[in-house]
C-alpha cells in the first residue's frame, strides 16, 4: 500500500471510529467498532462486524441489513449442528438489542454476510451499509475494510451480547 493509501485508510478509520447513532431519544441506537472483512481477495463473500447499544427504554431488533456491494446481504450466526459442527446460517428475525444493554456482531457468532460480491474488498475500502431496525428505524454507515484485523482486536471481545 503506499504512503497515500495508509493516510487516506488512516483518515477513514479515524472518521469511522466514532459512533453513528439511529432513531430519536425514544429509540437510538448507537453503532462502534465497525469493520468488514473477507477471506481473500478472490473471495465471493465477507461479513461485517460491530458492536450496537440500545440506549433508549425499549427494547429494539435489528430486521434487516442492506448494501449495494453484494447480490445478496444478510444477517448471519454460527450455530452447533447434531454432529457438534459450527455451521453459518441466516437469521431471519433478526437480532434482538434489549433496553440499555448491547449486542456484538463478531467473528465465530452473529455477523453481516455479503454474498455474491460484486467487487474484491480490498484493505482500507469503505463499504456502506444500511441497517434496519424494528423501533429505531435505518442507520446508515460506512465501514472500513480490515483485511489485517485479528478476531480478538478491537471492542467486539469486550461487549456483552444480549439476547
Amino acid at each position: 500500500m503506499s504512503i497515500k493509501s495508509n493516510l487516506l485508510a488512516a483518515v477513514a478509520l479515524l472518521t469511522l471510529t466514532g459512533a453513528a447513532w439511529a432513531g430519536d431519544s425514544a429509540a437510538k441506537i448507537t453503532v462502534t467498532d465497525p469493520y468488514a472483512r473477507s477471506s481473500t481477495m478472490n473471495s465471493v463473500s465477507g461479513a461485517a462486524f460491530m458492536m450496537l447499544r440500545n440506549d433508549s427504554g425499549q427494547d429494539d431488533r435489528l430486521i434487516a441489513v442492506s448494501s449495494d456491494i453484494a447480490e445478496r446481504v444478510e444477517l448471519h450466526t454460527h450455530a452447533e449442528d447434531a454432529n457438534g459442527v459450527m455451521k453459518m446460517r441466516e437469521v431471519e428475525d433478526g437480532f434482538p438489542v434489549a433496553a440499555g444493554e448491547s449486542h456484538a456482531l463478531r467473528r465465530g457468532g452473529d455477523h453481516v454476510m455479503f454474498l455474491g460480491l460484486k467487487a474484491p474488498m480490498s484493505d482500507g475500502d469503505i463499504i456502506p451499509l444500511t441497517l434496519t431496525f424494528e423501533k429505531a428505524g435505518e442507520v446508515e454507515i460506512e465501514i472500513p475494510v480490515d483485511l489485517e484485523r485479528k478476531p480478538e482486536e478491537g471492542g467486539m471481545s469486550h461487549g456483552s451480547k444480549s439476547n
